[in-house]
C-alpha cells in the first residue's frame, strides 16, 4: 500500500509542477541536464516552424504539452532567413522569435538547433545557394570563407535570441543549442580538415556565450564542453564520449520521410514506445522525437531530391495538426510512466541484470526510492519472469515500467489509448470551364511557350550544369538548339528511325521537337540521373530541339552534397536506330533560359491580365497554366486538395505555394502491408503502405491562407492533366476505436485508485471525440469476449456477450466521451475461464 501511495504522491507532484518556470542556469553532469541545480528527465519533440503556419503553432504546441513533452526542438533554416546575402527575413511563417515565444508561453523549453546545416530533407540542406558562389569556398570543412559565413549567421541568430532575452540564462525558454548536424556520419570524407573544423565549430559556438549547453549529434569526437548525442530508431546502446556527459537522444525517428515514387512509411507505436522505454531504462534522461509534428514542405523547400510535399513522418501530430491515435496517446502514457520514475532516474545509474535469455531488468535505487524497467527484447516469444519475488508477463519486444519496483503501470506493447481512423470528405472544385458552383467559378488558362521566350536568354557553347546556371531561382532551365536538316545526314540514311539520346544528372526532363513534346524522362530518389532515348521525327530544313530540364529539390545530405549537379550535361546525340550512325550535339552552341515566362509574368499570383477564359479549356496538354476562383469549404476541418487527374507541377493558393504536386508518380506495386509486426528492429522499409498508388495525391492547404470567398488557385502543369477533376478534401474522423483486455494495465489517470477499486474495476475502455463540438453518434461495433481484427475491421470471435452493444450504446451515444469498465461485472461472463476483452468502434458527428 505504501508503494501505491508514493506513486500517487509523485503523480500529483508531476501535475502540480507541469507549468515550467524558466531557468537562470542550465548545466549538465553525467546523468542529466541540470536546470537551476536540479537534474531533469526531459521529453522533447521536433516541430519545424516553416512546415506549418503561425495560426497552427499555438495548437501544435499545446497538443505537444498535452502529450507529455517538456520541450520543443526546431532547426533554424538559413536559406529562408537569408535568401540574399546580408538581406534577412524573419516574417510570417519564418518568424522564429514568435515561434520561440509561443513555446515559452505554453510553459515549454526550447532546443534551438542552429546548425546552420540542417539536412532535414530540406533544399540544399538549409544552405542558401549564394553560399556556393563565394570564391574559394568549401562547405563543412576547415575553410576560411565557409567558416566566416557560418560564424556570421550563427552569431546573427544567437544575438537575435539574446536581444529578445530568450536564453535560459536570461530567463527565457532556450536551454539547449546545437552546432553542426550529423557531421560524424560523413567527416571521414573530409580528411584531417574535419577534425580541426569540428574543434573550430565547438570553440566558435561556446564563444557566443549563450549560457546554455551546446550539443553535436552523431559526433563521437565532439570536444568538451560540447555534448555528443545519438540519432536513430534506437539509442539505448549509445554511450557519450565522456563520463561527464549525459546520455542524450536528439532524434528518435517517429517514422520516415516520403519520396515521390515511394510508398508511405509508418512506424508502429508499440515499437517506438519500446525504443523510448529502453533508452530511459539504460541510463538516458533526454530524448527528442523527430518528428513530433512533421508538417508540409511548402513551396520549393523540399530536398532529397524527390522528397514529397508531405512531411507527415507518421508523427504523433499529423501533417494537418491533428493527433494521430493511438501513437500520440500511447506515447503520452509512456511519458507519464517515465516521469513517475524521475526521482530515481536522476539520482543514480541503473543496475542492469539478466532475467534470462533476451530478458533484462534495470533498477534505479537510492535510499527508499526504487524504480525498475523489465525488458523482453526477444522478437517472437513472450516470457514470464521473476523479479523482487513477483511474477511478471513480458510480451516479446516490450518493456514494463515499475515506478515503485513492484507495480507495473505500463507495458509498451499494450495500448490503452483509442485508435482514430481518419477520412477525407470530398467536394468538387469545378465541373467545367463554363460552370459556376458554390465553390469554383470556372477555369482560365495560358500556354507556357516551348523553348526560349524571355529577353534574358543567352548563348553558350556546350552544355551547362543546371544549378550553377540557375542558382536555384527556378526548378526549370531550357536548353535550346536549332539545326538545319539537309536529308543527307547519316542518321537518316537507309530509312533509319532517328533517336534523340539525352543524358542528364537529373532530376527530370521533357524533350520537345519543333515545339511538340516528344518524350520525357525522370530519375528517382535512389538515382537522380536521367538517360533517355526518344524516337523523333525531323523535317527537311530548320529543326529545333528544346530540352526542359527541371530539379525536384536539391541534394541535402552526404559528403560534398553541395557539389551534386543537375541538368543536361550530356551527351546529347541524334542516333540512327537502324544503321548505328550518330551525331553528337553536345558541344554546339545552345541557347539557355532560366525559369519560365509565366514565373516572371507573375502568373503564380493570378493577377495577370493575359488569362484566357473562353470555352474550350485545354486538357492533358503539357506546359499550361491554369487559374480558378473558389470559395473555401465551410467549417474548421483541415483542408487538402486532391490532385487526382493532374500530372506534375506546382500549385499556388492566393499567391502562396502549397508545393510541388506529382500524382502521376506511382509507387511500386509490392512490399506494402496495412498491418505491421512491431516486434523486431524497425527500418524505413519495414512498414509501408499505399503501394501501386500515387505517392501523394492530397496536398495541405492551410485554413489561414483562405478567405471565405474570392480565393485564387493557380497551377502550372508540366506534362498534362485535367484540372476539372480537382477536388477539396476536408479532414474528418472516420472512426474511433478502442480494444482493451481485462488484464490490460490501467490507464495512467487510474493509478490513484485504491487496491480494492482497482481490482473491481480491472480495466477501462475510454473513447473521446476529437472535437468538443462533436458527440458519439453511432456504435459501429461492440463486442465483449474474444473479438478479432483491428479498428475498421473488427469481427466477433467465438465468445461474445449479447449485452455488449446495448451497454456501450447507453454509455456513449450522445456524449463527447465515455468510459466503460472492462469486466464480467459489467458485461457478465459469456465464456468462463477465457481471457476476455472489449472492442468498440464508434463514429462522432
Amino acid at each position: 500500500m505504501r508503494g501505491r501511495t508514493e506513486i500517487l504522491a509523485l503523480f500529483v507532484f508531476c501535475l502540480l509542477t507541469a507549468t515550467t518556470t524558466f531557468a537562470s542556469t542550465v548545466t549538465y553532469d553525467s546523468r542529466a541536464i541540470v536546470i537551476d541545480g536540479k537534474r531533469r528527465v526531459l521529453v522533447s519533440g521536433s516541430i519545424h516552424y516553416p512546415r506549418s503556419t503561425p495560426d497552427m503553432w499555438p495548437d501544435l504546441i499545446q497538443k505537444s504539452k498535452d502529450g507529455g513533452l517538456d520541450m520543443i526542438e526546431t532547426y533554424v533554416f538559413w536559406n529562408l532567413h537569408e535568401p540574399v546575402r546580408n538581406q534577412y527575413n524573419f516574417e510570417g511563417r519564418i518568424d522564429l522569435v514568435k515561434f520561440v515565444k509561443l513555446v515559452a508561453a505554453a510553459g515549454l523549453y526550447v532546443h534551438l538547433r542552429i546548425g546552420p546545416y540542417v539536412c532535414a530533407e530540406w533544399n540544399y540542406g538549409g544552405f542558401p545557394l549564394w553560399l556556393h558562389f563565394i570564391p574559394g569556398i568549401k562547405f563543412r570543412t576547415d575553410n576560411e570563407p565557409f567558416k566566416s559565413e557560418m560564424q556570421r549567421f550563427t552569431a546573427k541568430i544567437v544575438n537575435m535570441m539574446k536581444q529578445e532575452k530568450l536564453y535560459a540564462s536570461q530567463g527565457g525558454p532556450i536551454i539547449l543549442s546545437q552546432i553542426e548536424n550529423e557531421y560524424g556520419n560523413i567527416d571521414s570524407a573530409y580528411g584531417a580538415a574535419a577534425k580541426s573544423y569540428i574543434k573550430w565549430a565547438a570553440d566558435m559556438a561556446v564563444s557566443l556565450d549563450t549560457g546554455v549547453p551546446w550539443v553535436m549529434c552523431q559526433q563521437s569526437n565532439a570536444p568538451d564542453p560540447i555534448i555528443n548525442t545519438c540519432n536513430g530508431y534506437y539509442c539505448d546502446q549509445f554511450t557519450p564520449n565522456s563520463n561527464k556527459k549525459p546520455k542524450m537522444w536528439t532524434e528518435n525517428w517517429s517514422g520516415w520521410f516520403l519520396s515521390f515514387g515511394g510508398a508511405v512509411p509508418y512506424r508502429p507505436v508499440e515499437d517506438q514506445a519500446f525504443a523510448v522505454a529502453r533508452f530511459y531504462q539504460r541510463g538516458g534522461t533526454f530524448q527528442n522525437y523527430y518528428m513530433y509534428h512533421g508538417g508540409t514542405n511548402f513551396g520549393r523547400t523540399t530536398g532529397g531530391p524527390f522528397i514529397a510535399t508531405s512531411y507527415d513522418y507518421d508523427a504523433p501530430i499529423d501533417e494537418y495538426g491533428l493527433v494521430r491515435q493511438p501513437k500520440w496517446g500511447h506515447l503520452r502514457d509512456v511519458h507519464k510512466a517515465i516521469k513517475l520514475c524521475e526521482e530515481a532516474l536522476i539520482a543514480t545509474d541503473p543496475t542492469i541484470s539478466s532475467l534470462g535469455p533476451n530478458l533484462e531488468a534495470a533498477v534505479y535505487k537510492t535510499g527508499s526510492v526504487c524504480s525498475a524497467f523489465l525488458a523482453n527484447v526477444d522478437i517472437k516469444s513472450d516470457a514470464t519472469v521473476k523479479f523482487n519475488g513477483n511474477s511478471y508477463l513480458l510480451p516479446a519486444w516490450s518493456v514494463s515500467i515499475l515506478p515503485d519496483c513492484k507495480n507495473v503501470v505500463l507495458n509498451t506493447a499494450k495500448i490503452n489509448s483509442q485508435t482514430v481512423i481518419p477520412s477525407f470528405m470530398h467536394e468538387s472544385l469545378n465541373t467545367n470551364v463554363d460552370s459556376t458552383d458554390s465553390i469554383g467559378s470556372g477555369w482560365s488558362w495560358l500556354n507556357e511557350p516551348v523553348g526560349i521566350s524571355k529577353a534574358g536568354a543567352f548563348n553558350k557553347l556546350g552544355l551547362l550544369e543546371q544549378i550553377n546556371t540557375t542558382a536555384d531561382k527556378s526548378d526549370y532551365l531550357w536548353y535550346s538548339l536549332s539545326m538545319d536538316i539537309k536529308g543527307e545526314e547519316p542518321f537518316l540514311q537507309d530509312g533509319s528511325q532517328t533517336v534523340l539520346h539525352v543524358e542528364s544528372l537529373g532530376h527530370s526532363l521533357h524533350a520537345f521537337i519543333n515545339g511538340k513534346l516528344a518524350g520525357s524522362g525522370t530519375g528517382n530518389s535512389g538515382n537522380a540521373k536521367v538517360k533517355v532515348d526518344i524516337p523523333i521525327t525531323v523535317v527537311a530544313g530548320k529543326n529545333t530541339i528544346d530540352l526542359l530540364s527541371l530539379t525536384v529539390g536539391l541534394q541535402n545530405y552526404g559528403a560534398f552534397f553541395d557539389l551534386s549537379g543537375a541538368g543536361v550535361t550530356g551527351p546529347v546525340k541524334l542516333n540512327g536506330l537502324n544503321n548505328g550512325s550518330s551525331i553528337d550535339l553536345s558541344s554546339q552552341q545552345w541557347t539557355y533560359q532560366v525559369g519560365l515566362k509565366g514565373e516572371d509574368s507573375g502568373l503564380p499570383s493570378g493577377s495577370s491580365s493575359e488569362w484566357i477564359s473562353q470555352s474550350g479549356l485545354p486538357k492533358n496538354q503539357p506546359l499550361i497554366w491554369y487559374k480558378t476562383n473558389f470559395d473555401a469549404p465551410t467549417g474548421k476541418a483541415p483542408i487538402a486538395l486532391d490532385f487526382t487527374g493532374m500530372g506534375k507541377g506546382e500549385a499556388w493558393v492566393n499567391g502562396q505555394s502549397i508545393g510541388r504536386y506529382w500524382p502521376t508518380y506511382i509507387t511500386p506495386s509490392g512490399g506494402c502491408t496495412d498491418s505491421c509486426n512491431y516486434r523486431g528492429p524497425y527500418n524505413a522499409n519495414k512498414c509501408r503502405k499505399n503501394c501501386g498508388k500515387p505517392s501523394q495525391k492530397l496536398y495541405h492547404v492551410p485554413r489561414s491562407w483562405l478567405q471565405s470567398s474570392g480565393n485564387i488557385l493557380v497551377l502550372f502543369e508540366e506534362i498534362g492533366g485535367d484540372p476539372t477533376q480537382l477536388a477539396f478534401a476536408t479532414r474528418q474522423t472516420g472512426s474511433l476505436c478502442s480494444h482493451v483486455s481485462e488484464s490490460h494495465p490501467l490507464p495512467v489517470d487510474m493509478w490513484s485508485l485504491d487496491s480494492e477499486t482497482r481490482k473491481a474495476s480491472n480495466s477501462t475502455l475510454s473513447l473521446s471525440c476529437p472535437s468538443p463540438n462533436q458527440v458519439i453518434s453511432s456504435i459501429k461495433f461492440a463486442s465483449y469476449g474474444t473479438p478479432l481484427g483491428t479498428c475498421g475491421s473488427f469481427s466477433h470471435g467465438r465468445c461474445s456477450s449479447s449485452k455488449a452493444r446495448s451497454i456501450v450504446h447507453k454509455a456513449c451515444i450522445g456524449s463527447t466521451s465515455c468510459s466503460i469498465g472492462v469486466s464480467t461485472s459489467t458485461f457478465g461472463d459469456p465464456c468462463k475461464g477465457v481471457k476476455k476483452s472489449l472492442a468498440v468502434e464508434v463514429s462522432c458527428a
